[in-house]
Protein backbone atom coordinates (compact mmCIF):
# COMPACT_ATOMS: atom_id res chain seq x y z
CA UNK A 1 0.00 0.00 0.00
CA UNK A 2 1.28 3.54 -0.93
CA UNK A 3 0.79 6.23 1.40
CA UNK A 4 1.04 9.67 0.25
CA UNK A 5 0.95 12.34 3.28
CA UNK A 6 -0.66 15.58 2.11
CA UNK A 7 -0.10 18.41 4.33
CA UNK A 8 -2.20 21.37 4.37
CA UNK A 9 -0.22 24.76 5.44
CA UNK A 10 -2.80 27.12 4.06
CA UNK A 11 -4.76 29.81 6.90
CA UNK A 12 -4.24 33.02 8.02
CA UNK A 13 -4.34 31.83 11.90
CA UNK A 14 -6.04 34.76 12.70
CA UNK A 15 -6.91 33.34 15.96
CA UNK A 16 -3.32 33.49 17.16
CA UNK A 17 -2.69 37.60 16.48
CA UNK A 18 0.04 38.93 17.37
CA UNK A 19 2.13 36.02 16.96
CA UNK A 20 0.67 34.46 13.67
CA UNK A 21 0.47 36.92 10.97
CA UNK A 22 -0.70 37.71 6.82
CA UNK A 23 3.11 37.09 5.78
CA UNK A 24 4.16 34.31 8.76
CA UNK A 25 0.69 31.86 9.46
CA UNK A 26 0.05 29.22 12.25
CA UNK A 27 1.63 26.50 10.08
CA UNK A 28 5.36 27.73 10.60
CA UNK A 29 5.13 29.01 14.11
CA UNK A 30 7.22 27.02 16.67
CA UNK A 31 4.98 25.39 19.52
CA UNK A 32 6.37 22.23 21.23
CA UNK A 33 9.65 23.04 20.00
CA UNK A 34 9.20 22.92 16.26
CA UNK A 35 6.98 24.72 13.47
CA UNK A 36 3.71 22.54 13.27
CA UNK A 37 4.44 22.41 9.80
CA UNK A 38 7.30 19.98 10.45
CA UNK A 39 5.55 18.07 13.32
CA UNK A 40 2.60 17.27 10.21
CA UNK A 41 5.16 15.64 7.60
CA UNK A 42 6.96 13.74 11.07
CA UNK A 43 3.28 12.77 12.07
CA UNK A 44 2.99 10.94 8.74
CA UNK A 45 6.27 9.83 8.80
CA UNK A 46 6.02 8.13 11.63
CA UNK A 47 2.84 6.28 9.56
CA UNK A 48 5.33 5.05 7.10
CA UNK A 49 4.22 7.31 4.15
CA UNK A 50 6.54 7.54 1.46
CA UNK A 51 5.64 10.10 -0.37
CA UNK A 52 4.67 14.21 0.26
CA UNK A 53 2.79 17.12 -0.78
CA UNK A 54 2.44 20.38 0.66
CA UNK A 55 -0.46 23.10 0.03
CA UNK A 56 0.18 26.58 1.00
CA UNK A 57 0.18 30.00 -0.26
CA UNK A 58 2.72 30.65 -3.19
CA UNK A 59 4.08 33.54 -0.73
CA UNK A 60 4.80 31.22 1.75
CA UNK A 61 7.09 28.65 -0.47
CA UNK A 62 10.21 29.95 0.97
CA UNK A 63 9.00 29.03 4.74
CA UNK A 64 8.06 25.47 3.61
CA UNK A 65 11.10 24.73 1.83
CA UNK A 66 13.30 26.38 4.89
CA UNK A 67 11.31 23.88 7.32
CA UNK A 68 12.04 21.00 4.98
CA UNK A 69 15.90 21.96 4.50
CA UNK A 70 15.71 21.94 8.22
CA UNK A 71 14.71 18.49 9.05
CA UNK A 72 16.91 15.32 9.54
CA UNK A 73 15.45 13.50 7.10
CA UNK A 74 12.57 15.53 5.24
CA UNK A 75 11.23 13.26 2.32
CA UNK A 76 10.80 14.67 -1.20
CA UNK A 77 8.07 17.03 -1.41
CA UNK A 78 5.93 17.97 -4.12
CA UNK A 79 4.63 21.89 -3.39
CA UNK A 80 1.01 22.76 -4.80
CA UNK A 81 1.25 26.70 -4.33
CA UNK A 82 -2.16 28.44 -4.26
CA UNK A 83 -2.12 32.03 -5.00
CA UNK A 84 -4.86 32.63 -2.86
CA UNK A 85 -6.49 30.63 0.04
CA UNK A 86 -9.87 28.44 -1.25
CA UNK A 87 -10.48 26.59 1.80
CA UNK A 88 -9.87 22.28 1.94
CA UNK A 89 -12.27 21.26 -0.68
CA UNK A 90 -10.36 22.87 -3.48
CA UNK A 91 -6.82 21.73 -2.11
CA UNK A 92 -8.10 18.26 -1.72
CA UNK A 93 -9.11 17.78 -5.18
CA UNK A 94 -6.28 19.67 -6.76
CA UNK A 95 -3.97 17.10 -4.51
CA UNK A 96 -6.61 14.37 -5.64
CA UNK A 97 -6.10 14.75 -9.20
CA UNK A 98 -2.14 15.28 -8.50
CA UNK A 99 -1.93 12.13 -6.81
CA UNK A 100 -3.44 10.22 -9.44
CA UNK A 101 -1.08 11.91 -12.40
CA UNK A 102 1.92 11.16 -10.08
CA UNK A 103 1.55 8.20 -7.90
CA UNK A 104 -1.83 6.10 -9.48
CA UNK A 105 -5.61 6.73 -7.87
CA UNK A 106 -5.01 3.53 -5.81
CA UNK A 107 -2.58 5.49 -3.59
CA UNK A 108 -3.72 6.46 -0.14
CA UNK A 109 -3.88 9.89 0.75
CA UNK A 110 -3.28 10.61 4.43
CA UNK A 111 -4.67 14.84 4.96
CA UNK A 112 -2.89 16.41 7.65
CA UNK A 113 -3.83 20.26 8.53
CA UNK A 114 -0.45 21.63 9.52
CA UNK A 115 -1.57 23.58 12.42
CA UNK A 116 -2.40 20.44 14.76
CA UNK A 117 -0.53 19.69 18.01
CA UNK A 118 -0.46 15.98 18.30
CA UNK A 119 2.38 15.03 21.63
CA UNK A 120 2.24 11.11 20.90
CA UNK A 121 3.56 10.50 17.43
CA UNK A 122 3.61 6.57 18.14
CA UNK A 123 0.11 6.50 19.52
CA UNK A 124 -1.33 8.55 16.12
CA UNK A 125 0.77 6.00 13.75
CA UNK A 126 -1.67 3.23 15.87
CA UNK A 127 -4.72 5.22 14.91
CA UNK A 128 -3.87 5.71 11.27
CA UNK A 129 -3.28 1.66 10.57
CA UNK A 130 -6.86 1.16 10.18
CA UNK A 131 -7.53 4.17 8.86
CA UNK A 132 -5.07 2.99 6.21
CA UNK A 133 -6.99 -0.82 5.36
CA UNK A 134 -10.55 1.61 5.48
CA UNK A 135 -9.28 4.02 3.09
CA UNK A 136 -7.69 1.03 0.83
CA UNK A 137 -11.23 -0.14 0.85
CA UNK A 138 -12.84 2.79 -0.46
CA UNK A 139 -13.61 4.58 2.87
CA UNK A 140 -13.78 8.27 3.42
CA UNK A 141 -12.21 8.38 6.81
CA UNK A 142 -12.77 11.01 9.32
CA UNK A 143 -10.30 11.26 12.45
CA UNK A 144 -13.03 11.98 15.53
CA UNK A 145 -11.86 13.25 18.85
CA UNK A 146 -14.06 12.58 21.94
CA UNK A 147 -14.99 16.05 23.26
CA UNK A 148 -14.16 17.05 26.71
CA UNK A 149 -16.57 20.62 26.06
CA UNK A 150 -19.82 21.56 24.43
CA UNK A 151 -16.93 23.63 21.74
CA UNK A 152 -18.91 25.94 19.35
CA UNK A 153 -15.81 26.11 16.98
CA UNK A 154 -15.56 22.67 15.88
CA UNK A 155 -17.78 20.16 13.37
CA UNK A 156 -19.13 17.08 15.11
CA UNK A 157 -19.24 13.21 13.71
CA UNK A 158 -22.27 11.21 15.21
CA UNK A 159 -22.04 7.39 15.37
CA UNK A 160 -24.68 4.57 16.76
CA UNK A 161 -22.34 4.14 19.60
CA UNK A 162 -19.02 5.46 20.64
CA UNK A 163 -16.66 2.56 20.50
CA UNK A 164 -12.82 1.46 20.46
CA UNK A 165 -13.42 0.55 17.09
CA UNK A 166 -13.48 2.49 13.57
CA UNK A 167 -17.81 2.41 12.39
CA UNK A 168 -19.48 4.15 9.86
CA UNK A 169 -20.44 7.80 10.45
CA UNK A 170 -24.44 8.37 10.92
CA UNK A 171 -24.56 11.99 11.03
CA UNK A 172 -22.65 15.57 10.49
CA UNK A 173 -23.61 18.95 13.03
CA UNK A 174 -21.26 21.71 11.34
CA UNK A 175 -20.01 24.74 13.84
CA UNK A 176 -23.00 24.25 16.40
CA UNK A 177 -24.79 27.03 18.59
CA UNK A 178 -23.90 26.64 22.24
CA UNK A 179 -27.12 24.40 22.65
CA UNK A 180 -26.29 22.17 19.68
CA UNK A 181 -23.16 21.13 21.06
CA UNK A 182 -24.65 21.17 24.40
CA UNK A 183 -26.80 18.32 23.16
CA UNK A 184 -23.64 16.53 21.21
CA UNK A 185 -22.33 16.34 24.14
CA UNK A 186 -25.38 14.71 25.86
CA UNK A 187 -25.96 11.90 23.48
CA UNK A 188 -22.47 10.14 24.32
CA UNK A 189 -22.79 9.34 20.60
CA UNK A 190 -20.41 12.48 19.12
CA UNK A 191 -17.25 12.98 18.41
CA UNK A 192 -15.34 16.14 16.94
CA UNK A 193 -13.63 16.09 13.65
CA UNK A 194 -10.42 16.43 13.65
CA UNK A 195 -10.45 17.84 10.14
CA UNK A 196 -7.28 14.66 9.72
CA UNK A 197 -8.36 12.25 6.68
CA UNK A 198 -7.92 9.71 4.76
CA UNK A 199 -9.18 7.58 1.38
CA UNK A 200 -7.66 6.92 -2.15
CA UNK A 201 -7.04 9.74 -4.51
CA UNK A 202 -9.66 7.97 -6.87
CA UNK A 203 -11.89 7.49 -3.24
CA UNK A 204 -12.41 11.50 -3.12
CA UNK A 205 -11.99 12.20 -7.14
CA UNK A 206 -15.38 10.00 -7.46
CA UNK A 207 -17.09 11.61 -3.79
CA UNK A 208 -16.31 14.73 -5.71
CA UNK A 209 -18.24 14.14 -9.01
CA UNK A 210 -20.94 12.51 -7.12
CA UNK A 211 -21.16 15.65 -4.39
CA UNK A 212 -19.69 18.18 -5.72
CA UNK A 213 -19.14 18.00 -9.23
CA UNK A 214 -18.57 21.81 -9.74
CA UNK A 215 -15.59 21.93 -6.95
CA UNK A 216 -13.60 19.36 -9.05
CA UNK A 217 -14.56 20.55 -12.53
CA UNK A 218 -13.11 24.03 -11.38
CA UNK A 219 -9.74 21.86 -9.95
CA UNK A 220 -9.36 20.20 -13.24
CA UNK A 221 -9.19 23.42 -14.91
CA UNK A 222 -6.84 24.78 -12.50
CA UNK A 223 -4.71 21.90 -12.79
CA UNK A 224 -4.64 22.03 -16.68
CA UNK A 225 -3.50 25.43 -16.61
CA UNK A 226 -0.99 25.51 -14.05
CA UNK A 227 3.10 25.09 -14.43
CA UNK A 228 5.39 23.09 -12.81
CA UNK A 229 8.82 24.37 -11.67
CA UNK A 230 10.76 22.23 -9.97
CA UNK A 231 8.97 20.53 -6.67
CA UNK A 232 6.46 23.15 -6.97
CA UNK A 233 3.14 23.08 -8.74
CA UNK A 234 2.10 26.98 -9.63
CA UNK A 235 -1.45 27.71 -10.50
CA UNK A 236 -2.60 30.45 -12.40
CA UNK A 237 -4.40 33.21 -10.22
CA UNK A 238 -7.33 33.65 -12.59
CA UNK A 239 -8.23 30.01 -13.10
CA UNK A 240 -7.14 29.27 -9.52
CA UNK A 241 -10.02 31.81 -8.14
CA UNK A 242 -13.03 30.53 -9.95
CA UNK A 243 -12.95 27.74 -7.01
CA UNK A 244 -15.84 27.58 -4.69
CA UNK A 245 -14.38 28.51 -1.34
CA UNK A 246 -16.12 26.07 0.22
CA UNK A 247 -14.75 23.27 3.61
CA UNK A 248 -14.21 19.26 2.09
CA UNK A 249 -16.78 18.58 5.16
CA UNK A 250 -19.32 20.75 3.92
CA UNK A 251 -18.79 19.89 -0.09
CA UNK A 252 -18.01 15.84 0.36
CA UNK A 253 -17.79 14.25 4.07
CA UNK A 254 -21.45 15.23 5.24
CA UNK A 255 -22.98 14.03 2.19
CA UNK A 256 -21.17 10.83 1.76
CA UNK A 257 -23.10 7.55 2.68
CA UNK A 258 -18.85 5.71 2.90
CA UNK A 259 -17.54 7.65 5.67
CA UNK A 260 -15.89 5.53 8.51
CA UNK A 261 -14.69 7.44 11.51
CA UNK A 262 -11.75 5.92 13.53
CA UNK A 263 -11.58 7.32 17.19
CA UNK A 264 -8.47 8.81 17.62
CA UNK A 265 -6.20 7.40 20.53
CA UNK A 266 -4.23 10.50 20.70
CA UNK A 267 -4.26 13.39 22.62
CA UNK A 268 -5.03 16.39 20.12
CA UNK A 269 -5.29 20.11 19.73
CA UNK A 270 -6.08 21.98 16.70
CA UNK A 271 -4.16 25.13 18.18
CA UNK A 272 -6.90 27.46 16.83
CA UNK A 273 -6.85 29.58 20.06
CA UNK A 274 -4.97 30.86 22.71
CA UNK A 275 -6.90 28.88 25.50
CA UNK A 276 -6.02 25.80 22.84
CA UNK A 277 -1.82 26.75 22.81
CA UNK A 278 -2.09 26.84 26.72
CA UNK A 279 -3.81 23.90 27.10
CA UNK A 280 -0.80 22.03 24.70
CA UNK A 281 1.68 23.29 27.65
CA UNK A 282 2.67 21.74 30.99
CA UNK A 283 1.06 24.19 33.38
CA UNK A 284 2.48 24.88 36.99
CA UNK A 285 0.36 24.10 40.29
CA UNK A 286 -1.69 27.19 39.62
CA UNK A 287 -2.83 26.13 36.05
CA UNK A 288 -0.68 29.16 35.08
CA UNK A 289 1.71 28.53 31.47
CA UNK A 290 4.40 30.82 32.18
CA UNK A 291 8.18 31.60 30.55
CA UNK A 292 10.79 30.16 32.87
CA UNK A 293 11.88 33.04 34.36
CA UNK A 294 8.59 34.72 34.93
CA UNK A 295 7.05 35.67 38.21
CA UNK A 296 3.69 35.52 39.50
CA UNK A 297 1.97 36.70 42.10
CA UNK A 298 -1.32 35.68 43.05
CA UNK A 299 -1.68 34.49 39.30
CA UNK A 300 -4.08 31.70 38.45
CA UNK A 301 -4.85 29.75 34.80
CA UNK A 302 -3.03 32.26 32.66
CA UNK A 303 -1.18 31.95 29.65
CA UNK A 304 2.16 34.10 28.79
CA UNK A 305 3.99 34.36 25.52
CA UNK A 306 7.18 36.25 25.10
CA UNK A 307 8.37 37.13 21.80
CA UNK A 308 10.96 39.96 22.11
CA UNK A 309 14.59 41.19 20.42
CA UNK A 310 16.21 40.94 23.85
CA UNK A 311 16.02 39.58 27.15
CA UNK A 312 12.26 40.78 29.00
CA UNK A 313 11.22 39.82 32.82
CA UNK A 314 7.69 38.89 32.86
CA UNK A 315 5.70 39.72 36.16
CA UNK A 316 2.15 38.91 36.62
CA UNK A 317 -0.01 39.90 40.03
CA UNK A 318 -3.23 39.71 40.81
CA UNK A 319 -5.00 38.20 37.56
CA UNK A 320 -6.80 35.27 36.81
CA UNK A 321 -7.89 33.65 32.90
CA UNK A 322 -5.98 35.81 31.39
CA UNK A 323 -3.88 35.49 27.84
CA UNK A 324 -1.30 37.57 27.60
CA UNK A 325 1.25 37.73 24.28
CA UNK A 326 3.89 40.18 23.79
CA UNK A 327 5.80 41.00 20.59
CA UNK A 328 7.99 43.91 20.15
CA UNK A 329 5.09 45.50 17.67
CA UNK A 330 2.05 44.65 19.47
CA UNK A 331 0.39 43.26 22.64
CA UNK A 332 -2.32 41.33 23.35
CA UNK A 333 -4.23 41.29 26.98
CA UNK A 334 -7.44 39.02 26.74
CA UNK A 335 -9.69 37.06 29.20
CA UNK A 336 -9.24 33.01 28.21
CA UNK A 337 -13.09 33.13 27.25
CA UNK A 338 -13.03 35.90 24.95
CA UNK A 339 -9.87 34.80 23.50
CA UNK A 340 -11.75 34.05 20.08
CA UNK A 341 -12.43 37.47 19.98
CA UNK A 342 -8.89 38.19 18.59
CA UNK A 343 -10.49 37.52 15.43
CA UNK A 344 -12.14 40.75 15.52
CA UNK A 345 -9.21 42.44 16.36
CA UNK A 346 -7.33 41.52 13.63
CA UNK A 347 -10.50 42.64 11.32
CA UNK A 348 -9.92 45.95 13.22
CA UNK A 349 -6.19 45.82 11.87
CA UNK A 350 -7.63 44.74 8.52
CA UNK A 351 -9.83 48.20 7.68
CA UNK A 352 -7.61 50.16 9.08
CA UNK A 353 -5.02 48.58 6.81
CA UNK A 354 -2.32 48.91 9.67
CA UNK A 355 0.88 46.82 8.99
CA UNK A 356 0.91 44.83 12.09
CA UNK A 357 -1.50 42.48 10.94
CA UNK A 358 0.27 41.54 8.22
CA UNK A 359 4.22 41.70 8.72
CA UNK A 360 5.98 40.28 12.22
CA UNK A 361 8.17 41.70 13.97
CA UNK A 362 10.79 39.35 12.43
CA UNK A 363 10.22 39.55 8.84
CA UNK A 364 11.49 36.53 6.81
CA UNK A 365 12.27 36.40 3.27
CA UNK A 366 13.60 34.09 0.85
CA UNK A 367 17.24 35.10 2.03
CA UNK A 368 17.28 35.60 5.76
CA UNK A 369 15.27 38.04 7.82
CA UNK A 370 14.97 41.55 8.78
CA UNK A 371 13.49 43.13 12.02
CA UNK A 372 12.86 46.74 13.34
CA UNK A 373 14.57 47.85 16.53
CA UNK A 374 14.13 51.50 17.01
CA UNK A 375 12.35 53.91 14.84
CA UNK A 376 11.85 57.57 15.11
CA UNK A 377 11.34 60.40 12.82
CA UNK A 378 14.02 60.89 10.10
CA UNK A 379 15.69 57.11 11.13
CA UNK A 380 15.23 53.17 11.77
CA UNK A 381 17.69 50.70 12.79
CA UNK A 382 17.14 47.33 11.88
CA UNK A 383 18.70 43.65 12.48
CA UNK A 384 19.43 41.83 9.06
CA UNK A 385 20.00 38.07 8.81
CA UNK A 386 21.10 36.65 5.35
CA UNK A 387 21.44 32.51 5.01
CA UNK A 388 25.21 31.45 3.96
CA UNK A 389 25.19 31.99 -0.19
CA UNK A 390 21.90 34.03 0.02
CA UNK A 391 21.92 37.58 -1.31
CA UNK A 392 19.17 40.79 -1.23
CA UNK A 393 18.37 42.47 -4.30
CA UNK A 394 20.27 44.98 -6.15
CA UNK A 395 18.45 47.75 -5.43
CA UNK A 396 18.45 51.63 -4.80
CA UNK A 397 16.17 54.16 -2.49
CA UNK A 398 14.63 57.35 -3.50
CA UNK A 399 14.28 58.59 -0.16
CA UNK A 400 16.72 56.99 2.02
CA UNK A 401 20.47 56.60 2.97
CA UNK A 402 21.31 53.50 4.77
CA UNK A 403 24.27 52.90 6.58
CA UNK A 404 25.45 48.96 7.47
CA UNK A 405 27.77 47.93 10.26
CA UNK A 406 28.66 43.73 9.61
CA UNK A 407 28.68 42.14 13.09
CA UNK A 408 28.73 38.51 12.42
CA UNK A 409 29.69 36.93 9.41
CA UNK A 410 31.47 37.51 5.89
CA UNK A 411 29.74 39.94 3.55
CA UNK A 412 30.29 41.46 -0.46
CA UNK A 413 28.55 44.94 -0.22
CA UNK A 414 28.17 46.15 -3.95
CA UNK A 415 27.95 49.85 -3.63
CA UNK A 416 27.26 51.17 -7.37
CA UNK A 417 30.07 49.34 -9.41
CA UNK A 418 32.23 48.34 -6.47
CA UNK A 419 32.18 45.30 -4.26
CA UNK A 420 33.70 45.33 -0.84
CA UNK A 421 34.69 42.68 0.98
CA UNK A 422 33.13 42.80 4.87
CA UNK A 423 33.84 41.24 8.03
CA UNK A 424 32.71 42.38 11.79
CA UNK A 425 32.98 45.55 13.08
CA UNK A 426 33.31 46.86 9.70
CA UNK A 427 31.03 49.72 7.99
CA UNK A 428 29.66 50.83 4.67
CA UNK A 429 27.86 53.72 3.68
CA UNK A 430 25.04 53.54 0.85
CA UNK A 431 24.30 56.84 -0.12
CA UNK A 432 21.07 58.07 -1.59
CA UNK A 433 19.87 56.53 -4.76
CA UNK A 434 22.81 54.93 -5.04
CA UNK A 435 22.59 50.98 -6.34
CA UNK A 436 23.73 48.62 -3.72
CA UNK A 437 23.64 44.53 -2.71
CA UNK A 438 23.98 42.81 0.40
CA UNK A 439 25.60 38.86 0.04
CA UNK A 440 26.43 36.67 2.37
CA UNK A 441 29.87 34.49 1.35
CA UNK A 442 30.56 32.89 4.45
CA UNK A 443 29.71 29.40 5.74
CA UNK A 444 27.55 31.01 8.87
CA UNK A 445 24.58 33.25 9.24
CA UNK A 446 25.47 36.95 8.37
CA UNK A 447 23.69 39.84 11.19
CA UNK A 448 24.24 43.39 10.05
CA UNK A 449 22.80 45.91 11.47
CA UNK A 450 21.53 48.80 9.40
CA UNK A 451 20.65 52.52 10.06
CA UNK A 452 18.53 54.19 7.66
CA UNK A 453 18.30 57.88 7.54
CA UNK A 454 15.70 59.86 5.34
CA UNK A 455 12.47 61.39 5.21
CA UNK A 456 10.03 58.50 4.45
CA UNK A 457 11.68 55.03 5.41
CA UNK A 458 8.77 52.91 4.20
CA UNK A 459 9.38 49.50 3.29
CA UNK A 460 8.24 50.09 -0.62
CA UNK A 461 11.00 52.83 -1.07
CA UNK A 462 12.99 49.83 -2.85
CA UNK A 463 13.55 49.65 -6.68
CA UNK A 464 14.68 46.36 -7.35
CA UNK A 465 17.18 46.17 -10.91
CA UNK A 466 18.19 42.88 -10.04
CA UNK A 467 16.83 39.78 -8.04
CA UNK A 468 17.84 36.18 -7.66
CA UNK A 469 13.82 35.73 -6.56
CA UNK A 470 12.05 37.21 -9.75
CA UNK A 471 10.95 39.95 -7.24
CA UNK A 472 12.52 42.09 -9.74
Amino acid sequence: MRVLSVVLAGGSGSRLWPLSRHTFPTPFMKLGGAPLLQQAIERGQACGTRDLMVVTNKDHVFLARSVLRQMTAAPDATLLLEPQGRNTAPAIALAALQCIQQLGGDTVMLVLPADHLIPDVDAFAASARPAFDLAAQGSLVVFGISPTTPDTHVDYVEVAQVSREAQPATGFVQTPDLATAQACLATGRHYWNSGIFCFTADAIVAAFEQHAPAVLAAARQALGSSRTAGDAIEFDAATFGLQPDVGLDEAVIAKANNVQLVPASFGWSDVGSWPAVANAHASDASGNTLPADAISIDTTGTHVHIESHGPKLVATVGIHDLVIVDTPDALLVAHKDSAQKVQDVVQDLRARSHEVVHLPATVHRPWGTYASLKEEDGYKVKRITVKPGESLSLQYHHQRAEHWVVVRGTAIVQIGEVEHRTLPGEYRYIPLQEKHRLTNIGQDELVLVEVQCGGYLGEDDIVRLADTYGRA
